[in-house]
């Protein structure tokens, strides 16, 4: 036997089944919308930080882009669970990439410590020393509630010359809870080895101001880490583990 449905009770059918596609509909828009909003945050100092930079510095320095991990090369944050297991948090997340916070922060850092200009992409006058400051990051942890910690191998190289120094720093920052106390804890030890990288461009200075043999003042092809290239200035240093200064090199710095 056949049922019909006359045309009231489809139209009628029709008009259930679009309001219950319409409920369905608002109920998803209303869970995109209840979703918590990202966060963002940077590695960048406070602005009242920066200090003012000489109209003539004695030299330039250029700090050209950081090689970081792979697995922290994304713009959400990356947290340690354990040793073998990481959570990647959507609603945190980095304002630019984490090799662009990094640079950004460590250009920062050495231009107010050195007291002068990062000229990396910019054309700058002849007869000025210039060095650059290559950072590979090789460790970037987040343990939330517990540290930050980061190791990187640096260089700093006098441009237009064969001096060159490769150094290693290691630190560690304990942090309270929370992800602003994270971020926090990594920007401190952004800080320790922008103070160590400094300390080398300081020692690459020194050398190039005393004369050679010749006469002429330029610094030699291997120029030795700071004894205190871990944390830079030691009067500053916070949170440090320890770095391996003596890995002297002649032409090897990365990003060279």
């Amino acid at each position: 036997m056949t049922t019909r449905v006359n045309g009231p009770a489809r139209g009628a059918v029709a008009a259930r089944a679009t309001l219950a596609a319409c409920t369905a509909g608002a109920l998803l828009t209303l869970a995109a919308c209840s979703s918590p909003p990202a966060r963002f945050y940077t590695l960048s100092p406070d602005a009242r930080a920066v200090h003012a930079t000489p109209a003539n510095p004695p030299f330039l320095i250029e700090v050209p882009a950081v090689d970081v991990p792979e697995q922290i090369a994304k713009n959400q944050l990356v947290v340690q669970k354990s040793a073998t297991q990481v959570d990647v948090l959507e609603q945190e997340r980095w304002a630019a990439s984490p090799a662009d916070e990094i640079r950004r922060a460590l250009s920062d850092d050495l231009a107010a410590q050195l007291g002068t200009i990062d000229v990396a992409g910019a054309a700058y006058p002849p007869g000025v020393p210039v060095y650059r400051v290559s950072v590979n990051v090789q460790r970037f942890e987040s343990w939330p509630g517990k540290r930050a910690a980061i190791d990187a191998v640096w260089s700093v190289r006098a441009v237009g010359t064969q001096a060159a120094m490769t150094c290693r720093t290691s630190v560690e920052e304990p942090v309270g809870d929370g992800y602003d106390a994270l971020v926090a804890g990594h920007r401190r030890a952004i800080d320790a080895l922008a103070r160590a990288a400094a300390a080398g461009v300081r020692a690459m200075a020194a050398q190039r101001s005393e004369p050679a043999a010749g006469g002429k003042n330029a610094p030699a092809a291997a120029v030795r880490c700071p004894a205190n290239a871990s944390t830079g200035d030691a009067a500053g240093a916070t949170g440090a583990t320890g770095a391996t200064g003596a890995t002297d090199a002649a032409g090897r710095s990365p990003g060279s």
